[in-house]
């Protein structure tokens, strides 16, 4: 505690970084439930309740012809799984240790271990639980089958990257409007239960509904991830670019924002979380 700092050279600062953001992860994990295996199985019954309540939907309502050709469950999770992840990396995003947290007063923790820490706390969480539950539906249901993993799982962490980077600028206005914050990332987090686009495939929308879904980069990264799962389905009307964009757009005014907030912390904006 009352020794003296010695300087470190770039490798050893990044290193001693790393090790940080793996332990306050290894923390933000525990935070959900002090039982590792009931937390995972929470939010594995969570997935897999969407699932199935988006597999009676289609099924009541007769919409399950318009979905694509193939594994009709695969098309619904492979909606669901990354609506998941982005979500989730939103709210753990901004749920996050602020500057004026009681995290902060020891000193190799800083609001930047607090996030990363956050947020890949909650991609950890995600895809382990959908590897288990895809796993599952492997062995004791029917065969899956993906086209392309590799661009699946690129468009599962542009769908996480997306999260983080909205959910970086919802935690840099937090302290100073809290209130409304909270109201803003809830509305979003439901908005994306319609605008996300996973009942639908963009192939078969008008064109005048697509200007309510093609502003929302997690509709594109589900359109697109559609298109490396199912080997007959060749997304038009959505792209991997814009999502990125968007995303580095988000993080860097998020950044910058989180920035000015840290200058300014102030020890009472705990008490207004």
């Amino acid at each position: 505690m009352f020794q003296a700092s010695k300087p470190q050279t770039n490798t050893a600062s990044a290193i001693r970084l790393l090790g940080l953001i793996y332990h306050a992860t290894v923390r933000n994990l525990r935070k959900t439930h002090g039982n590792a295996v009931i937390g995972l199985l929470m939010n594995m019954m969570q997935t897999v309740v969407f699932v199935l309540a988006f597999f009676m939907m289609f099924n009541f309502m007769g919409w399950r012809g318009s979905a694509l050709r193939g594994d009709f469950l695969l098309y619904i999770m492979s909606g669901i799984f990354l609506f998941m992840v982005h979500t989730k990396a939103m709210g753990a995003v901004v749920q996050s240790e602020g500057p004026a947290s009681a995290m902060m007063k020891h000193a190799p923790m800083n609001t930047v271990i607090a996030i990363a820490s956050a947020a890949l706390g909650s991609l950890y969480i995600q895809i382990l639980s959908m590897v288990i539950i895809l796993g599952v539906y492997h062995l004791a249901f029917t065969p899956i089958v993906i086209d392309k993993p590799v661009g699946a799982m690129g468009m599962l962490l542009l769908s996480w990257f997306s999260g983080v980077a909205i959910g970086m600028v919802f935690l840099s206005i937090k302290p100073w409007f809290p209130g409304f914050t909270q109201i803003a990332s809830s509305v979003y987090s439901r908005a994306n239960m319609i605008a996300s686009g996973k009942m639908f495939v963009a192939n078969q929308m008008p064109s005048y509904m697509l200007a309510f879904f093609t502003w929302n980069p997690l509709f594109h990264t589900i359109d697109q991830c559609r298109g490396f799962v199912f080997i007959n389905y060749n997304p038009h009307f959505s792209n991997i670019t814009y999502p990125f964009w968007l995303s580095i757009g988000l993080l860097f005014i998020g950044l910058l924002g989180e920035h000015f907030t840290r200058k300014n912390a102030s020890i009472s904006w705990q008490a207004r979380r």
